[in-house]
């Protein structure tokens, strides 16, 4: 079977800033202690592996451009140069219902969570991405195609059930 699990896991958002080292001040963290709980491990700092470290997968581009669209972040002809056939016509309908906004408080976005594909033919990919927005997971699904050009373009797009 050629099914591949592939979101890596991503490095601290650059938009938060860091938090507070200095505990000289007011609301700082209290100082660490030299000894750990029994049962904790130490855990070694993240690092990108070589492999992500450098151009992303086509996979995670493609599921974080259509959650951009179908959470309403972005308009639909965002995507008109990724899409080949009638993908952009399903994505338009499916933007047009919205399946993926947020419904509840403000501020909550929907996240790719979980992303793996299915090698459905050379130059074929069929893609799921598991969606999650606050406690609810969604799921998503679709294909991409690589074209004579070398560039991947999505040829389907689904979601669930609303």
């Amino acid at each position: 079977m050629n099914k591949v699990m592939s979101r890596t896991v991503q490095p601290r958002p650059r938009h938060r800033p860091p938090t507070r080292r200095d505990t000289r001040r007011p609301g700082g963290a209290p100082p660490r202690t030299a000894g750990r709980p029994a049962g904790i491990r130490a855990q070694s700092p993240r690092t990108a592996p070589q492999a992500a470290a450098g151009r992303p997968r086509p996979t995670d581009l493609f599921a974080d451009r259509l959650l951009a669209v179908l959470s309403g972040q972005r308009p639909v002809h965002w995507m008109l140069r990724h899409t080949a056939g009638r993908a952009y016509d399903d994505l338009a309908r499916l933007a047009e219902r919205g399946p993926l906004r947020t419904r509840g408080p403000r501020g909550i976005r929907p996240v790719v969570q979980d992303i793996g594909y299915y090698v459905a033919g050379e130059g074929a990919l069929e893609v799921f991405a598991r969606v999650a927005t606050g406690d609810r997971l969604r799921a998503m699904a679709f294909r991409l195609e690589r074209g004579e050009d070398l560039r991947w373009r999505c040829t389907a797009v689904e979601t669930g059930p609303v």
